[in-house]
C-alpha cells in the first residue's frame, strides 16, 4: 500500500475535510478526492462520509485510521534512519596498519574537528585485507598501499610515499624477506622485485608487528620493503641501511579509495583533505 495515499487520508480525517486537507497539504482538491477514491477501490469499502460540513470515517474508516497512522509514521522514521546515514552520521574508515602508524590519527582527529557530531569507526590491516572490506560495504572508505586495479573502487585521495628496501648496516645481508603479514603490498611487490632480478630468497619470515619487523632488520635478520616516512615514525632511520627506490621502479602511493556506488556524503572534504 502506497503510504502517500495514507497521509493524504490521514490529513482528510483529522480535519475533517477534503479542502481542508488539501490545504495542509498542497495539493488541488480534486487531487485529494481521486487519490481517496483509489485508496477506498484499493480497499473496497468507503472510508468516509459526506456530511455538509465536511467528511467523518466510516467504521472502516476509523479501523484503518490507527494503522495508518502507525505505518506512516514507521516510513517517515525509516525514511529519517536512511537520511541520516547519507549525511555521514557514522563513518567506518579501513587502513592498512603503514597507513595507521604515520597518518591515521591526524586524520580521525581532523575529521572529529570538523565532524564532531559524526561517529568514526577505525579498522586495520593488509591492503588485501582492507580492499575485501571495502567490497563487502564492511567499511565506508579505506587507506590501501598501492593503486587498486578492482573497477568497483574509485580513488578518492593519493598520497605520495617514498619507498625503500631497508637492510642491516653490516655486510653479507642473508637474502631473507622480512614482512607484514599474508596480503601486504609491499611484501608482494619487493618478491616480486628481487624475482625480475634473478636473486634467490632463501625464506620469507611474516610478523604481525612493523616495530618487530624493524627490530629484525636492524638485528641482522633480513631485509624488508617500507616507507620511509614510517621508518622515521617508528624511530629507525638511522639504524638500517635505507636504499630508496625512484618512482620508475616503485610507485606505491597510499591510495584512500571508496565502492562507486557507496561513494561516502563527505567525499569531496576527504578529497580536499591535506594531511
Amino acid at each position: 500500500m502506497d503510504s502517500n495515499l495514507l497521509k493524504i487520508f490521514i490529513s482528510v480525517a483529522n480535519n475533517k475535510s477534503i479542502s481542508l486537507g488539501a490545504n495542509e497539504l498542497g495539493f488541488a482538491q480534486s487531487n485529494v478526492t481521486s487519490r481517496i477514491k483509489q485508496l477506498e477501490k484499493s480497499l473496497d469499502c468507503t472510508l468516509f462520509h459526506r456530511v455538509p460540513k465536511g467528511v467523518i470515517l466510516t467504521n472502516e474508516g476509523e479501523r484503518l485510521y490507527k494503522h495508518a497512522v502507525e505505518i506512516v509514521k514507521k516510513v517517515e522514521v525509516a525514511i529519517s534512519d536512511i537520511q541520516n546515514q547519507q549525511h555521514q552520521k557514522k563513518l567506518i574508515v579501513g587502513s592498512t596498519d603503514c597507513n595507521a602508524a604515520v597518518r591515521i590519527s591526524s586524520f580521525l582527529m581532523k575529521l572529529h574537528e570538523d565532524f564532531p557530531k559524526m561517529q568514526m569507526e577505525l579498522l586495520t590491516g593488509t591492503t588485501r585485507d582492507m580492499i575485501q572490506l571495502i567490497l563487502n560495504y564492511k567499511v565506508d572508505i579505506a587507506f590501501v598501499s598501492g593503486e587498486p586495479k578492482n573497477d568497483e573502487l574509485i580513488v578518492l585521495k593519493k598520497y605520495e610515499e617514498e619507498i625503500a628496501i631497508l637492510e642491516p648496516k653490516e655486510e653479507n645481508t642473508p637474502n631473507v624477506i622480512l614482512s607484514f603479514k599474508e596480503g601486504c603490498a609491499y611484501d608482494e611487490f619487493l618478491k616480486n622485485y628481487y624475482q625480475k632480478k634473478g636473486e634467490n630468497i632463501e625464506k620469507s619470515l611474516s610478523f604481525g608487528s612493523l616495530e618487530t619487523i624493524l627490530a629484525c632488520v636492524k638485528s641482522g635478520m633480513g631485509k624488508t620493503l617500507l616507507p620511509t616516512n614510517l621508518v622515521e615514525k617508528l624511530g629507525f632511520i638511522n639504524d638500517v641501511k635505507i636504499t630508496k627506490l625512484d618512482k620508475k621502479t616503485a610507485y606505491i602511493p597510499t591510495c584512500l579509495v571508496c565502492r562507486k556506488d557507496y561513494v561516502p556524503k563527505i567525499a569531496s572534504y576527504l578529497q580536499e583533505l591535506d594531511l
